[in-house]
C-alpha cells in the first residue's frame, strides 16, 4: 500500500473516529484507542474511488448504485440521519444537503483528475447525488481542488484565490484568528462550518517534517466532527506528505480486505 493518496483520508477518518463523540482539544491525544475504526467517511470514499475506476462515463446514476451497494455492505458505519434514509430507502434523488458528507468522500476526485477543471467537475458530480445545495458542492470542490493543485505543484496563490473567490473560504482570515478558532470551535457538520478549518489544518502543515501527523492532530483536536475533519485534512495532506508507516499499518489492520482492495485498485489506475 502506497503512503500517499486517498489512504490519507482513510487514516484521518480512523484516527478521528475515537474523538467524534469524545471531543478533545489536546494535540497530544492518543492516535489509536480501542474505539478507533473506519466509519462512513472511509466507506463512501471507497465508493467514490470504485465509481471513478469502474464507470468510464462517471455518471450520477452509477455512483448512486455504487453508494447504495456500499451502504448495504457496511450498514453500521455511522451514517448521518438523512444520508442513512437515502441509503435505506434507495432514493435516487438528492436531498439538498450542505453537510460535510460531500467533502469527506471527495478525495478520490482530486487524485484521479487529469486537470483542475476535471477535478471540479468530478467533485460536483460526487457531491450532487446527495448534497445538491450549493454549499455542499462547493465544499467538495474545495477539497478536490486543493488535492489536485498540491499534487501537481500548482497551489501557490491559485489555490488561495480559488478558495476565496469561488468557495468564499478565506484562509488568511482563518490564519489571523486561528488561536481563537482553536479555542472556541465546536461540533459543526456543515461544509461552510467545517471544511475551511480542515483545509487550513492541511495547508499550514504540509511543509513541516511531520506534516501528515500534525495535520490530522490539528484537525481532530479542534474538538468538532473529528473523523470527518480528520478525513478531509488527511486526504489533502497526503497529496504531498507520506502517511507514516506506523500510522498506515495501524489503519490497515482496522480495514476490511474489500476496502483495501478498492484503494489499491484505485492507486494502480492513478499511477498508470
Amino acid at each position: 500500500m502506497q503512503n500517499k493518496g486517498i489512504i490519507g483520508a482513510v487514516c484521518g477518518d480512523i484516527i478521528g473516529s475515537a474523538y467524534e463523540f469524545h471531543k478533545t482539544k489536546d494535540m497530544g491525544f492518543k492516535l489509536f484507542t480501542p474505539r478507533s475504526k473506519f466509519t462512513d467517511d472511509t466507506v463512501m470514499t471507497c465508493a467514490v474511488a470504485e465509481w471513478l475506476v469502474e464507470d468510464s462515463t462517471h455518471s450520477h446514476e452509477q455512483l448512486v448504485k455504487i453508494m447504495h451497494r456500499y451502504g448495504e455492505e457496511y450498514p453500521h458505519a455511522g451514517y448521518g440521519g438523512m444520508f442513512r434514509r437515502w441509503l435505506e430507502n434507495k432514493w435516487t434523488e438528492p436531498y439538498n444537503s450542505f453537510g460535510n458528507g460531500s467533502a469527506m468522500r471527495v478525495s478520490p476526485c482530486g487524485y484521479y483528475a487529469k486537470s483542475f477543471e476535471e477535478a471540479l467537475q468530478l467533485a460536483q458530480i460526487s457531491a450532487e447525488v446527495t448534497h445538491s445545495h450549493p454549499e455542499g458542492i462547493i465544499g467538495a470542490q474545495a477539497v478536490a481542488a486543493m488535492i489536485y493543485l498540491l499534487r501537481s505543484g500548482e497551489y501557490s496563490e491559485k489555490g488561495k484565490a480559488f478558495l476565496k473567490n469561488h468557495c468564499f473560504y478565506d484562509l488568511d482570515k482563518i490564519s489571523e484568528n486561528w488561536e481563537t478558532i482553536q479555542r472556541d470551535y465546536d461540533f459543526d457538520v456543515t461544509c461552510q462550518g467545517s471544511v475551511p478549518e480542515a483545509i487550513y489544518c492541511a495547508m499550514k502543515n504540509v511543509s513541516s517534517p511531520m506534516g501528515y501527523e500534525r495535520t490530522v492532530r490539528e484537525a481532530v483536536s479542534l474538538g468538532g466532527d473529528a473523523d470527518t475533519q480528520g478525513a478531509i485534512a488527511g486526504g489533502i495532506a497526503a497529496a504531498v506528505c507520506e502517511v507514516p508507516d506506523d500510522i498506515l499499518n495501524e489503519c490497515l489492520d482496522r480495514l476490511e480486505p474489500p476496502l483495501v482492495d478498492v484503494i489499491e485498485r484505485f492507486n494502480d489506475v492513478c499511477n498508470q
